[in-house]
């Protein structure tokens, strides 16, 4: 049964429907995945401080006190967390839980996962260079840096 054409709802053939993981994810979509990304690795890093607390409290009651945090801490565990959160997600389906949010998948120019490699090495330029996010602005095809070196696409995938 197919259905009839009527002003409102044109048949469109197969063949000329743009699909969706034939568009690239714009910057609207990008930044709040990113954002919520963000938040993710904060909770990771907060719940890994609460668990060196809570592990402290336990060998020393009577001395307790919490943990000093440092410049040093922090940043490396933001580093550390950032990378292996992005990669791990990117390898294994491309997609991060911001990701999944807003309905999108990192995949390479073939339109599949990405390898372990490069996923590695995204992650790496997505957290020490995160304002090459915004490129997807100006560029025609709404690539990123990251996209633009690794050959990678951000697509809608639902």
């Amino acid at each position: 049964m197919t259905a009839e054409p009527t002003p409102d709802h044109p048949v469109v053939h197969r063949a000329h429907a743009v699909q969706d993981r034939d568009k690239n994810a714009g910057i609207v979509s990008r930044g709040i995945a990113a954002f919520l990304d963000l938040l993710v690795v904060w909770t990771i890093l907060g719940a890994c401080y609460m668990g060196l607390a809570l592990m402290k409290f336990v060998i020393s009651v009577s001395e307790f006190d919490f943990p000093e945090v440092n410049l040093f801490f922090t940043t490396t565990g933001f580093v550390v967390t950032s990378v292996l959160y992005l990669a791990t997600c990117w390898e294994v389906s491309g997609r991060t839980l911001g990701s999944v949010v807003m309905g999108l998948r990192v995949v390479n120019g073939k339109g599949v996962r990405v390898r372990p490699s490069v996923a590695v090495l995204r992650a790496l330029l997505c957290t020490f260079f995160a304002i090459g996010l915004a490129w997807v602005i100006v560029d025609r095809r709404r690539r990123s840096v990251a996209d633009i070196v690794f050959r990678t696409r951000v697509i809608y995938s639902r």
